[in-house]
């Protein structure tokens, strides 16, 4: 055979035998390069697992919580005739008696006598006889001293005016005074307030003031009719009014609780209360504090006492005929203290102050008109009105229904149940006696002012719209 072409034959298949052995290598390189991958990814893995901890994580501060998230409170610096010189004048603010003992010891009034062998002995000096119309007094010593206070008004988000209107309208709701004497201190400090530069700068959204009072005392809409016309005056309109009572159809209206007499010295107070009020032994099923209004016609009150009376020792009731309850008595404490339930009908208006007395002393209040606490205090108490109360009609009273079957008819379960929810609302209802507050508890004052800045910021949100 030729050389040439012995040549041609070897070199021949060896094309062949290449591109062959390509086409065969192929797959096992693709494999081989996956496995290496793989391999890789593993051993990245086993690494990052091997690593410290702290090599493997971004650390970032731990961000401090501000107590002022909600906003700040610039405090009006007002002309003392708007408050201080009506304490100064407290002799004068009732036409029948001196208030002045009544407003002492900021607001919180004389200390409570007569509470030996009622509430535990080292709570006795947390117990005062305080005024139901104290209210503007105690707010303002403790917003004062609250830690959201600003100096600066730029850096506000609410603004406070101290103005006394329930003290300073006091004394002419009575006798022979006139509409315009009536008038005359809600006139002159809007005269005041609308000459200050931060009044219009949104309207007065950011304004709140108190009034120590019923709302109805500021509603007068004829002249003939009772109290002053200062929340229709032009320039109340969107300030928010912490009130003891509200009127449930005004937005601008808020229902606070009306001060009563226990005022916690530390949280320790409030648990060592609640502790005392869970575990006293009640002896009475219900019970009833107030007075018979004799010169009303079907007086409702008359028919509760009736109830009471023939409840054959179940029931107990205490007679406030003229001023005897006003303030409290050791008597009345003792009552609430004692029953399962205690009956809460309106007073002079839709509200009363023995509402507090009574729940703060560990009983399960009574109702009979929704507008003695579910349309008032929202932001006091337990959404679930059930869960804490009773209610009974008014017309079924009036009918005929047995108050005493209606309370026989829950069970110890229930009424323990509606009790613990009571005890677990009492820091809310009380004003506490320091004036830069408990150490970690909120009272009513608290509540009110976080729910004052809280609707502020709302009212900044695009498209916010009051109800």
């Amino acid at each position: 055979m030729p050389p040439n072409s012995s040549s041609a034959a070897i070199h021949s298949p060896k094309k062949t035998n290449s591109s062959s052995t390509s086409l065969h290598l192929q797959p096992f390189s693709f494999l081989w390069l996956l496995l290496f991958i793989v391999s890789l990814q593993v051993t990245i893995l086993f690494m990052a697992r091997a690593a410290p901890f702290y090599n493997r994580r971004t650390h970032f501060p731990n961000p401090v919580s501000d107590p002022c998230s909600s906003g700040r409170i610039f405090v009006y610096n007002l002309p003392p005739v708007f408050n201080e010189e009506l304490l100064d004048n407290c002799h004068e603010l009732d036409p029948w008696n001196s208030r002045c003992e009544a407003l002492s010891n900021g607001g919180l009034g004389r200390k409570a006598t007569g509470l030996s062998g009622v509430v535990p002995e080292e709570l006795i000096p947390a117990w005062y006889w305080t005024d139901q119309f104290a209210m503007e007094v105690i707010y303002h010593n403790r917003i004062l001293n609250h830690k959201c206070r600003t100096m600066e008004p730029d850096s506000a988000t609410a603004f406070y005016i101290p103005f006394y209107a329930g003290l300073a309208v006091g004394k002419y709701l009575w006798s022979n005074y006139t509409t315009k004497d009536r008038d005359k201190y809600c006139e002159m400090i809007l005269d005041w307030v609308r000459d200050q530069p931060y009044w219009n700068s949104s309207d007065r959204w950011d304004h709140f003031t108190t009034m120590g009072r019923i709302t109805w005392d500021f509603r007068r809409s004829k002249n003939e009719d009772w109290g002053s016309r200062c929340i229709y005056m032009p320039g109340m309109r969107n300030i928010t009014r912490l009130l003891i009572e509200r009127n449930p159809w005004d937005y601008f209206d808020v229902g606070v609780p009306y001060p009563s007499g226990f005022h916690p010295r530390s949280d320790s107070d409030i648990f060592q209360w609640q502790h005392f009020v869970r575990n006293r032994q009640r002896d009475t099923l219900f019970c009833f504090a107030g007075a018979p209004r004799g010169a009303v016609k079907n007086d409702f009150r008359g028919l509760l006492l009736n109830q009471c009376m023939n409840a054959s020792g179940l029931c107990r009731a205490v007679d406030c005929a003229g001023t005897r309850c006003s303030n409290g008595t050791s008597a009345i404490l003792e009552t609430f203290l004692n029953s399962d339930f205690c009956l809460q009908p309106r007073g002079d208006s839709f509200t009363r102050r023995s509402i507090f007395d009574c729940m703060v002393a560990g009983s399960i209040p009574v109702f009979f008109w929704h507008r003695t606490a579910y349309l008032q205090y929202q932001w006091f108490l337990p959404n679930d009105p059930k869960s804490y109360s009773v209610f009974i009609h008014r017309d079924e009273v009036k009918n005929g229904t047995s108050i005493q079957s209606v309370l026989q008819s829950y069970s110890r379960e229930e009424v323990k149940k509606m009790r613990e929810k009571v005890i677990e609302f009492i820091p809310k209802l009380i004003y506490a006696k320091p004036e830069n507050g408990l150490e970690s508890i909120k009272d009513a004052f608290d509540v009110a002012i976080d729910g004052v800045l809280k609707r502020n910021k709302e009212h900044e949100q695009p498209g916010y719209k009051w109800k």
